[in-house]
Formats: C-alpha cells, structure tokens, sequence
C-alpha cells in the first residue's frame, strides 16, 4: 500500500447540513480542492455513520479523491448518525428520494460543475443503483461495489427462495444494534438526546419485515434494479469479489446494460473495496482505475476506461483449502462480451443409480461466514466432512485443466415423499491427496422451482427435473484434479432447515452439471493495474488489551444430544480511540444451534453490545440487544430486546415477540 500524501490540488473539508423538502437535514462531511473553478462532486451515501462508523474507511479515499480535482462528499442516510429524521426500512423510499435530493442540491452549489458521481460499497453500492434507476439529471456515472441489483435473491435475506439463516438473522441482529445509536453531542449539540429518544421510538426489529415477506413480491421489487435495467441513464462500473456473495450482480449488469455504459470487475476479494488490502488478495489501485471512470464520464477527459474489456475477471489457480489466504494465485483475463465469446457451456451428465440424500441436520457448520471481509477464519475449510454428509459426483481432470468463468447450471431429477424440502449444491476441486477446497455452491427451495414469486409444495411421491444455478466462478481445475459436485438437502447455518424435511432422491439419469468453460491464452488477457494507494489514514488508535481474544468460530459438540452449536465472533471491531476523542466500543457474538435430525430444534441468537464515551464531555451511553429465530412446523418465532443507558439510566427498554407463518422456509 502506498500512501500519498502529494495530490494535484490542496485541498480542505467541513461538516455541513444538507436540507431535505420536509425541512430533515442531513450531515454530510465535504472534502474539497483548493481551487476557485468549479469540480464534478462525488457522493457516498450510508447509514453506517461518517463521523465513527466508516470514517477510517472515509479518509482513504474521499480526500484522495478531491486531491485529484472532486468535490467528495459523505452523506449520513435520514435518522442515522447526526442526520435529523427518523431511521427506516433497508433502502425505504425516503431513502432514495432523499439521495435524488442530495445529489440535485449538490449539483447546484456553485462550487460544482453540476455533474455528480456517485460510489459505494454493500449498502451504498446497492442505493447508487437505485437512484441511478430514479435518473436523477446531475447522476452521470456510478461506481457500484459489492451490491446487489437483486434484493430477494442475491442480498442477505434469501437464497434461492430459502431463508439465509445467518444472513438475514445476523444482518437484521446488526442493524438493530446500530439503528440504536445515538447522534454524537459534539457535531449536534445538546439536542442529541432528544434525537436519540425520538429514532428509539420509530425503530423495529428488521426481521420482522423480512419474514413478512418470504417469496419476493412488490416488497422486494422495490429497490431491486433487476425489474427494470432500462432505468439505468447513468454509466456504470460494477466491481464484486469471487468470495462476496453479490458477485453474480456484475454478470447481469455488464450482459443487460448498453456496452458503451457500463464496466464490469471481478476480482478475487471478499465484502471490501479492492484496494483495503482485506484478504484475499492481489488488492489493486482501485482509486487510480475509478479515477479514471471519473475523468472520463464526468470531466470529459479523453483516456481509454471504456476501451478497457467490457468485463475483467480474476481466475484463481487451485489451491489448497483453508479459511484465509494472504493472496490467491492466478490471473486476470478479460472478455469483450457477457455472456463471452470465451466461454462454452460443457455438460457433465450423472451417472449411476437413484441415491437417498438425507442429510444431518448441521451439514453446513463447515461453509464458511456468509459475509466474508478479511478475518482468519472466513473461508470455509477442508470440504471433506461435509461431503461424506452429502451426495458426490465427480469427474476427472485429465489431459488440460479445465478454467471456469461464469454461473455453473445444475438440473436435478428428484423425489420427494414430502411438501417441503431443499437441495444445496457445492462444487469442489478435490486434489490427489483428497483435500477438498469449495469454489463455488448455491441452494434451491424445492417450493420455489418453479419461480421465486410463489411456493408450492411438492407433489407426494411424484418426480420433477428441477433446475438453478450456482454463484459465479473464476477457477482453474488442473490435470490430476477432480471436479467434485456435492448435493445436500441442509446447509445450517447458511439455510433455515425446511418443516419436516426428510430429504429427497436423486435420480442421476436425466440430472446434469453444466460448467461455464472459457478458452484459455485469448488476446484480451493482458490485464494490468497500479499499485493500490490511498491518502493519509484518519489516526484510529485500538488500545493494547492483555484479554485474550475468543475465536471467531468454535463449533461444540453435545455427543448425547446430538446437538452441534456454532459460535461465531464478527469482530466489529472492539475498541477504537479517535482523534477527536471519541472512546467507540463494539462487542458482539453469534450462535446458532442445531440437532442432528430435528429440523424444528433449529435456533439463531445474536448479541451486541455498543459504548460510546467522551471523557471530555461526560457523555457515556450504551446499547445492548439480543435477538433469537427459533421455529417450529408452522412458524418462525421471533424475539428480540433492546435496552440503552444514559450513564447509569436506563432510558429506553423495548421487547418484541412475533411468529411468522412459515411459507418460504
């Protein structure tokens, strides 16, 4: 990593107070460079609070940015941070008419050209495609990171119609801790608590709008661009990681908008702009290439972005398993088409005779954290344990290695003496001394085959060939290796076990792997980046603690019971000292419990715990939530708890117990 600390332009920043329609203003920080001709501006548009939560994050890149000739500016979402408002639903409305009117107000300060960008990573990368699809006139370009243009199937919520268990319990269980934090005294005054009493009152579990909403109806169709790409004027970089579950948003963008507006990026990272270093890696000089996209879509500056392969993708060689790798090996390619002229469907039949897949319960405890971002033990390990729980296809790798780009398809023909089940499919590249490293996998709902707008359930006794594809893939299998598909019928804790499940039969004749296999050595393959640098970090101190750290994740065994518990830290961060005096305290940890062969013993807890201390100001307040998913047969049962001080008063203390009908899960 380099740091620069010389840039084109000198450069200042203040807080300022943008104001919405309805009178709410929101807080946003503005980096801007020394200079009396007006500059395009660039918007990040969160919740996840500028001046604590992302503010390390912030000062890589936005003073980076105006060193190079941009207005970059941080905007804290309605009801957040030290915005005015109340807090709502993931990507409400008011969200994304609120981010129209910023970026129209930005557009008309006389300091701005009146040409807007806007980037983001997760949930601003999604709420840049949004509002990219709203068209807003100033909107010319978007830089979209880890972001989903699919909010039902490719967010943290479901998976091919089932429930994402440790996705939407563990994402819900986040927000509402950090939905529960109060605005910070020294940029609001003494106004914070009574802005704090106001959002605690308006705030509700997430969860409980979620599991409202289990096939994907109008509710998820809001905000998901995939209804309507047309939507989209402005021009679009899409960038994803091969171990960020939202990499499939990348193929969709770069195959259904026009190739003179839109880039794709695929490179071997998880949920983090690719120039963090965060493993896996190579990072790459991610601020230098969308500086690039910012010269041309919004200065007019002649380079080469868009004679740059409509889509670059990293292809990893095979590698050993294990949870975290410093860099992949590998390479980068590029491919002037989606679907690519490289790459040819190839079809690997099943073979052999109608097997029983039935699998424990806790098959799954080895795949790995959902939303991996850099940690020791991300990656899922040794596929071995969970293959002998599943049903196994192989074929061999002989005489050329076999290179994939693109979304593996699978047909199944199965049975069911059941309404309800599901199956999972892994694909594994087994080496010669039986090591089994996981590359990619994905999950069908046997409600949902026949589309994700409804459940039906599965005819008794009958046989249907069901189809679905398997998340995106980069990956070299080499000579000697064997393509390895596993197919399970429960994935805990990824996937909520379906009611009653007891399996399905696969009948191998008539079932069929289909891989995505590209040409190797074509004549776009001469990808290059620059170094990754960033500006001067923020100064986050963590104080040196002598406790020792619990592990990320520890699996326990209850032999008698047959019952398997998953514990797993997220590490949000501990203690953080800033700058300006801030003491920020985050603690959280997840558990998941299971039985062997009860699918209804099937139970998430999530727990946090947030400090926020200034000494200076004797402000000391702190947040404190569980919540818990249990089920029975015919529902999900949902209960959760806040409760926040004020020093030593307790000033807000809330329960809530629901149960949802189960119809997707």
């Amino acid at each position: 990593m380099r740091i620069r600390t010389d840039f084109p332009y000198e450069t200042s920043h203040e807080d300022i107070r943008i104001p919405m329609p309805d009178g709410a203003r929101l807080y946003a920080r503005v980096w801007r460079p020394l200079t009396d001709e007006p500059v395009p501006a660039l918007l990040e548009y969160l919740p996840f609070r500028l001046s604590d939560g992302t503010a390390p994050r912030d000062w890589q890149r936005h003073p980076w940015y105006a060193g190079h000739g941009y207005a970059s500016v941080r905007v804290d979402v309605r009801g957040h941070g030290n915005s005015e408002g109340l807090p709502g639903d993931e990507y409400s409305a008011t969200e994304t008419a609120d981010g129209v009117e910023v970026i129209n107000w930005l557009a008309a300060q006389p300091w701005c050209t009146g040409r807007v960008g806007m980037f983001g990573i997760s949930w601003g990368g999604t709420n840049s495609l949004q509002i990219a699809a709203l068209a807003p006139e100033p909107l010319k370009a978007i830089v979209t990171v880890c972001s989903t243009d699919d909010r039902y199937d490719n967010d943290a919520h479901y998976m091919g119609g089932s429930v994402l268990a440790c996705g939407m319990h563990a994402w819900a269980a986040t927000l509402l801790a950090l939905v529960s934090r109060p605005p910070d005294p020294l940029f609001v005054g003494d106004q914070w608590r009574q802005m704090w009493l106001g959002r605690l009152e308006a705030v509700s579990p997430f969860l409980h709008t979620w599991l409202a909403h289990q096939i994907r109806d109008d509710y998820w169709k809001h905000g998901s661009v995939r209804e309507d790409y047309a939507a989209i004027d402005a021009a679009v970089l899409a960038v994803g990681g091969l171990h960020d579950p939202y990499r499939d948003t990348v193929l969709r963008l770069v195959e259904q908008l026009p190739p003179d507006r839109v880039r794709g990026l695929i490179g071997p990272w998880p949920h983090q702009y690719p120039d963090r270093g965060r493993r896996p890696g190579p990072a790459i000089g991610f601020l230098q290439e969308t500086l690039r996209w910012w010269d041309h879509h919004l200065k007019n500056t002649a380079n080469d972005v868009m004679s740059e392969p409509l889509l670059r993708s990293w292809i990893s060689e095979s590698h050993p398993p294990a949870t975290v790798y410093e860099e992949l090996p590998g390479r980068w390619v590029g491919d002037p088409a989606w679907p690519s002229p490289h790459v040819t469907t190839v079809s690997y039949p099943l073979t052999g005779e109608p097997v029983i897949v039935d699998s424990p319960q806790h098959t799954g405890l080895d795949a790995g954290r959902f939303l991996p971002c850099g940690n020791d033990a991300d990656l899922p390990p040794d596929q071995r344990d969970e293959d002998a729980r599943s049903a196994c296809f192989e074929f061999p790798v002989t005489d050329a290695p076999v290179e994939l780009l693109g979304r593996p398809g699978l047909t199944l023909r199965l049975r069911l003496d059941v309404p309800h089940g599901q199956t999972i499919a892994r694909l594994c590249d087994v080496a010669p001394d039986g090591s089994s490293t996981l590359v990619t996998r994905g999950v069908l709902n046997l409600s949902a085959r026949h589309g994700r707008e409804r459940a039906g359930a599965w005819p008794l006794g009958a046989s249907e060939d069901v189809t679905f594809e398997l998340n995106a893939v980069g990956h070299t299998f080499p000579p000697g290796h064997r393509i390895r598909l596993a197919v399970s019928s429960a994935y805990w804790p990824w996937i909520w076990p379906q009611p009653g499940s007891a399996g399905f039969t696969l009948d191998p004749a008539g079932s069929r792997l289909e891989l995505p296999v590209r040409s190797q050595g074509t004549t776009e393959d001469k990808i290059l980046f620059e170094e990754p640098e960033q500006s001067e970090p923020l100064g986050v101190s963590s104080p040196v603690t002598l406790d020792e750290q619990r592990p990320e994740r520890l699996v326990i065994r209850d032999v008698a019971k047959g019952e398997w518990r998953l514990e797993v830290d997220p590490r949000p961060g501990g203690m953080r000292v800033y700058p300006d005096g801030l003491e920020y305290t985050e603690e959280a940890l997840e558990t998941y419990t299971i039985r062997e062969r009860d699918p209804h013993s099937a139970q998430a807890r999530s727990d946090w715990a947030v400090r926020l201390h200034r000494p200076e100001l004797a402000w000391d307040v702190r947040i404190e939530t569980r919540s818990e998913l249990t089920c029975d047969a015919a529902d999900f049962i949902a209960s959760d708890e806040v409760v926040c001080r004020d020093g030593r008063e307790i000033v807000f203390h809330r329960t809530w117990e629901r149960r949802f009908p189960r119809m997707a899960g």
